[in-house]
Formats: C-alpha cells, sequence, structure tokens
C-alpha cells in the first residue's frame, strides 16, 4: 500500500505540474502575440486569462466524474483532450484564434480538481493535509513555464513553444498511466446523481472555502500571468529577465505547497489560513503604492522626493506574498479534507471552480484598471480589497466558536 501511495502522489504531482505549465503557456506566449497583434492592456488580460476560464469551468464536473469513475480514468483521458488544441495554437493567426483555442487549452487546468480527490483518498486523514499540499505544489508548473518557454520563443519564435508543450502533455499521459493505480473502494457510490453531490452547495462553509480560496489560489494564478508582463512594463526588462523574476513568486507560490500541508496539519487550518490573510494583507497595501514624484516646499526651497519600490523590494514582497498564498492554498485544502471528507472530489471542484474563476477575472480586471487609471499598481490595490473581506469574513465566521467553550481539535480556532 505505501509503494502505490507514494507512486500515485509522485505520478499525479508530475502529471499536474505539466498541465499547470500548459495552463499558464500564456503568461509568456502572450507577450509576443500581444506585440504581433497590438493588442490593449484588457486584450491581453483576456487572452491570458481565457485557458483559465475553461480549466475552472470544468472543474465541478470532473471532481464529480472523479468521484464517480475515478481519478486515475478521468485524469488520463483529459492530458489526452488537450494535446490537439496545444498543438493547433502553433498555426493560429488571428485574435480569435486565440481566445478558442485557450478554451480548449484550459482543460489542462482542470486537472486539479481531479488529482486532489485521488490523490487524498489514497491516505489517511492525518497525512491527507501533507499529501494533497505535496500534490498541490505542481502549481510549481507556472514557474516551470518561465524558466523554459522564454529560451524556447527566443531561439525557435513564439511558434514553437506551443508544439513542445503539446509533446510534453502526449508523453506525460502515457507515463501517469503506467505509475498510477485505480482502487475501486474509493469511488462514490454509482447510485448517487448529481443533485445529491451538489447539496453540499447548502453548507455555507463551502462558500467561505470559495472566497478563499479565489484569493490565495485565484491571486496566484491572476499574478502569475500579468507578473512578466509587469516587469517588462513597469522596469523595463527584456522578456528573459522578466519571467525569471516572476518566477521568483511562482516557484514558492506552488513547491511551498506541501510546506502549507504539513503546517496545516500541525496547527489547524483556521489559524494557519489567517495568518496567510494578513500577511498578503501587508504585502499587497505595499504594493498598491505607485511609482510617485512629489515636491515639498520646505524654509529652504523645493525638496523632490521620489517613492516607489525598486525591482529588489518589489520582487522581495512578491516572493513573501507567493509563499503565503502556497501556505494558503494548502490550508484552505485542509478545510475541505477534514470537513467533507465523503465528498472531497464534489467540494473541491466547487471550491476550484471559485479559485479558478478569480484567476480568469482578475487579469481581465488588472488590464481593464491598467487602461482606466493608467497606474500599473492598481492591480495590487484590487488584490488588497479581496484580502480585506477574506479577513472581516473569517473574523465573524470564527467568533461564535472563539467564543463558545472549546472542544474543538487543538489548532481548529482562530
Amino acid at each position: 500500500m505505501r509503494r502505490k501511495q507514494a507512486s500515485v502522489l509522485i505520478s499525479s504531482t508530475f502529471a499536474f505540474t505539466i498541465c499547470f505549465a500548459v495552463w499558464m503557456m500564456f503568461a509568456v506566449l502572450g507577450i509576443p502575440i500581444k506585440t504581433s497583434l497590438g493588442l490593449t492592456e484588457t486584450q491581453f488580460g483576456l487572452l491570458a486569462a481565457m485557458p483559465v476560464l475553461t480549466g475552472s469551468l470544468v472543474r465541478v464536473p470532473l471532481g464529480i466524474w472523479t468521484d464517480k469513475y475515478g481519478g486515475r480514468r478521468v485524469f488520463f483521458w483529459l492530458m489526452l483532450a488537450s494535446v490537439v488544441p496545444i498543438w493547433l495554437i502553433s498555426y493560429a493567426t488571428a485574435y480569435w484564434h486565440f481566445l478558442v483555442l485557450g478554451m480548449f487549452v484550459g482543460l489542462a487546468g482542470g486537472s486539479f480538481s481531479v488529482g486532489t480527490p485521488y490523490v487524498a483518498r489514497w491516505y489517511e486523514k492525518e497525512r491527507r493535509g501533507l499529501a494533497m499540499g505535496i500534490f498541490g505544489a505542481g502549481n510549481s508548473g507556472s514557474a516551470l513555464t518561465k524558466f523554459v518557454a522564454p529560451g524556447i520563443v527566443a531561439a525557435f519564435g513564439w511558434q514553437m513553444l506551443p508544439k513542445v508543450y503539446a509533446v510534453a502533455m502526449l508523453a506525460t499521459a502515457i507515463i501517469f498511466w503506467l505509475f498510477s493505480y485505480t482502487d475501486k473502494s474509493h469511488l462514490a457510490p454509482s447510485g448517487e446523481s448529481f443533485s445529491a453531490q451538489m447539496k453540499v452547495l447548502k453548507d455555507p462553509r463551502v462558500w467561505r472555502y470559495c472566497q478563499y480560496y479565489s484569493v490565495v489560489f485565484g491571486g496566484y494564478v491572476a499574478l502569475a500571468l500579468w507578473m512578466t508582463k509587469y516587469y517588462v512594463a513597469e522596469y523595463g526588462f527584456d522578456l528573459k529577465h522578466a519571467a525569471l523574476l516572476a518566477a521568483c513568486f511562482s516557484l514558492p507560490g506552488g513547491v511551498l505547497r506541501a510546506f502549507g500541508g504539513w503546517i496545516s496539519d500541525k496547527y489547524g487550518a483556521a489559524k494557519v489560513t489567517w495568518a496567510v490573510m494578513w500577511v498578503c494583507w501587508v504585502c499587497f497595501f505595499l504594493l498598491s503604492y505607485p511609482q510617485t514624484q512629489m515636491v515639498i516646499e520646505t524654509v529652504t526651497g523645493p525638496l523632490a522626493i521620489h517613492i516607489g519600490l525598486s525591482p529588489l523590494w518589489f520582487t522581495a514582497l512578491l516572493f513573501i506574498v507567493g509563499i503565503a498564498m502556497a501556505v494558503g492554498k494548502a490550508s484552505v485544502f485542509k478545510f475541505i479534507g477534514d470537513d467533507f471528507s465523503d465528498n472531497i472530489g464534489a467540494v473541491s471542484g466547487v471550491v476550484g471552480l471559485a479559485g479558478g474563476l478569480g484567476g480568469f477575472i482578475l487579469p481581465v480586471m488588472f488590464g481593464a484598471l491598467v487602461d482606466f487609471t493608467g497606474v500599473r499598481s492598481s492591480a495590487f490595490m484590487l488584490l488588497y480589497g479581496t484580502v480585506c473581506v477574506s479577513l472581516v469574513w473569517m473574523y465573524f465566521s470564527f467568533k461564535p466558536l472563539r467564543a463558545a467553550p472549546t472542544n474543538q481539535p487543538a489548532g481548529a480556532t482562530l
């Protein structure tokens, strides 16, 4: 059993890493396309986020199918279904071509709601948070794209990147099938209908977790898509250096999810998520401040002052945000694993949908805000507001638990 557990976890994490790298491909690929087609900031945001939309919408049915048919089968066919659309991007010439194909490429993003319940059911409750955190570290596929894609684009042109990714996806599907397993005892009862599984939506905890995840995962996806272009436009870096600096956010935001699972197991999901939101609140406040020049009239004459983050401080704050979001993504799914162990597929699909929709809507809003205000840091102002909502909601949601006599496990309340 331990050997099968390890094989399932490793093969699923590898597959999810490649799927996430493909899902985030427009973070790099979209920059030469934007230049070639003369796109606005809003159009670029829509292009980058289009795969995220599809990957979000399919999460609920994929989570339910995983409960019903098994994660191994659903994961394998999902990867195969995305190979052809990825390849065809190389031949796209018009903006609408990229949007349509991006929707089909987005299927790869639905792999999270397949792999999460698939992996979780192979592990006992006390190790489930760590296992789901290790699997979720496949988010580092976003950093993989930033390391690999700029070199491919620079050496062979942007048309080569989708072809390389299509071949990688096909090879990954085969490797996953060879090293993963099926356990029929993990399947949900065959007679349980879609409406029966969706009754979980009546539970207010699901909606609370959706909001948290829209911040820690939706915000992560949005920034992973947006930061390469931000470095190019704000600080004047070329594509390679901009992608490398953006990876300073994407890499810890993916890899350290396993660490988030471990500390969530140890200290409780509520305390960890609460701390994550406060860290993001402080960092987004600092990142929100635009580059500012002001002149102060002093007794000795005008004093010119510049306020703004240098690339070094900007990257350092993003690195901290990446760590916090990695931990937060794991702690939210620790909530789900503990509270909905019999219906993980459906609940993870719903919560994943909310997080994915956040990852779709936010880049579009980033672009619209830049077009409207002309201030690039307005993206962080928006994220600051979403974190404020989470903190207020968490405070009032857990207030009754703090007031009641506690018979909760250690770390279960704030």
